[in-house]
């Protein structure tokens, strides 16, 4: 089932979904966030570039992690700064893209996830698989990954354009003067 026309609003039941959806995300994200945050001093950005990191066997192009984490390219560069000042990652010229930069999660990042890991899970466990069946699982599991790769149809967010600042800047200045 499909809606075609985009200036009906969502049906009753999408609206619900959508809501609910969201709350739950939220809710998992911000008590993972504060696992992170209390167990190993990672935000959730950090964890989720170091798990990537670590389970790519080590290495990544800044925009493979980008595109993978879903994140802007200049907040990778300041979370990729931080974690290489702690000693989690390094960054250095791809030998087979001078154009790419290459991250390697060090053996200091993959001591950190290991250690995170066990909490990690058990959150998880909690929260998201606690109150579902396998059945349940088994479906959760096939909607989202239907959606995630619907959505990932879309070209990455690192594919995209950069605006300009100054585009930016007289379109906000046009627009300002038609309120």
């Amino acid at each position: 089932m499909t809606d075609t026309d985009d200036r009906d609003g969502l049906r009753p039941e999408q609206l619900g979904t959508y809501f609910a959806l969201m709350e739950a995300v939220n809710l998992l994200q911000h008590a993972v966030e504060q696992q992170l945050r209390a167990e190993v001093d990672l935000s959730y950005v950090q964890f989720q570039l170091l798990a990537r990191l670590a389970d790519a066997q080590g290495q990544l192009t800044m925009t493979a992690l980008a595109d993978g984490v879903v994140y802007s390219r200049s907040g990778l560069t300041y979370q990729a700064a931080l974690l290489e000042k702690a000693g989690l990652i390094t960054r250095g010229p791809c030998p087979d893209d001078e154009r790419a930069t290459l991250v390697t999660i060090t053996d200091t990042g993959l001591a950190r996830v290991a250690a995170v890991l066990p909490g990690h899970i058990q959150v998880v466990r909690q929260l998201l698989f606690a109150p579902l069946s396998e059945e349940d699982l088994d479906h959760l599991g096939d909607i989202m990954n239907r959606v995630r790769d619907h959505m990932r149809t879309q070209p990455p967010r690192s594919a995209a354009p950069r605006k300009s600042r100054t585009k930016l800047i007289r379109t906000t200045t046009n627009s300002d003067t038609n309120l």
